[in-house]
């Protein structure tokens, strides 16, 4: 694919993307005009200008009906920037992590079919997740305790690969699947202990994946680590080709694979466990998106993982 054809699909799809998201800016419960959002957004604009407080002292000597404006006014201010940017904002950071993770999973480990719940992080950080709200009910506690036992799985998952002989590769395979299997039964037991009125249906619903909890303080705590994850993968991308050709091949290149597949399933855990925390077992896109990304943009890895960047769709 040519260059100007490859930045016109990433325009494209920059455009859709954006417009995807100011669209569910409006949606909902409570229905929005659709020019809420961008009167919000020149609100934020003007507020650095002098004039805006002389306009606030104009506005307080109207009449009543025009107080009942700006009240209504507020209320769309207030549902845009505390509850729905955030949940769209979430949204993509995510789906973004999830896809470029996947991406780069498939590309380490030479197989189509794998995803970032590969060695047992989403498994992890359910659990670790599942036995935050059984323990506290504090949701940044929970948070905390999903990224630490998905990056926990993972850190089992490579155990098992080190000490047991056989191919690397597949004992990270086979140390995964035992990793995923563990935590899942251990998520079970949760389940079990769970109260059954309010804590089971909390985890179920939690497990179910959703941006529905998401609010500004979560955006402060996600948005530098997934950010950082995904630039660092993409930087990453011309490694990521090397890997995809075979351990063998990428040796006689003067690439430590060793070195560079464990720096990378750190990244891509850290960034795995910390969309599980924000959103909840959402599994798909990271399968699913680098495929349709390479079926538009080719296999060259620096191209599909920013393209995988912005192939996504903003939910309700």
């Amino acid at each position: 694919m040519g260059k100007k054809k490859y930045y016109f699909y990433i325009a494209g799809m920059i455009c859709v993307l954006f417009i995807g998201a100011y669209i569910s800016l409006h949606l909902g419960t409570i229905k929005l005009p659709m020019s809420a959002a961008y009167n919000v957004l020149l609100e934020c604009f003007e507020k650095n200008k002098k004039e805006h407080e002389q306009l606030n002292v104009i506005e307080e000597n109207k009449s009543d009906v025009k107080i009942q404006n700006n009240n209504v006014s507020d209320i769309h201010k207030a549902i845009i920037k505390k509850i729905r940017f955030p949940r769209v904002l979430a949204a993509i950071l995510c789906g973004a992590a999830l896809a470029v993770s996947g991406a780069a999973y498939q590309s380490m480990f030479v197989n189509p079919l794998v995803s970032p719940s590969l060695l047992g992080v989403l498994a992890g950080a359910a659990f670790g997740a599942s036995l935050g709200m059984v323990i506290c009910q504090n949701y940044f506690i929970t948070q905390a305790f999903a990224v630490l036992f998905g990056i926990v799985a993972v850190l089992f998952s490579l155990f098992l690969s080190k000490y047991f002989p056989g191919n690397r590769l597949i004992m990270m395979i086979m140390g995964g699947v035992i990793s995923s299997t563990l935590f899942t039964s251990l998520l079970s037991i949760i389940k079990y202990i769970a109260d059954a009125k309010n804590q089971l249906p909390a985890i179920v619903y939690w497990l179910m994946g959703g941006f529905s909890s998401v609010t500004q303080d979560t955006i402060y705590f996600c948005m530098p680590v997934l950010v950082l994850c995904i630039l660092l993968i993409v930087l990453s991308s011309s490694y990521l080709n090397v890997l995809s050709i075979g351990d063998e091949e990428a040796l006689s290149l003067g690439i430590n694979v060793q070195y560079v597949r464990t720096t990378l399933i750190i990244i891509t855990t850290l960034c795995s466990s910390v969309t599980v925390a924000v959103g909840g077992m959402i599994g798909w896109v990271g399968m699913m998106i680098p495929h349709i990304a390479r079926m538009i943009v080719g296999h060259d890895n620096r191209k599909m993982i920013l393209f995988s960047i912005f192939q996504l769709d903003i939910p309700k």
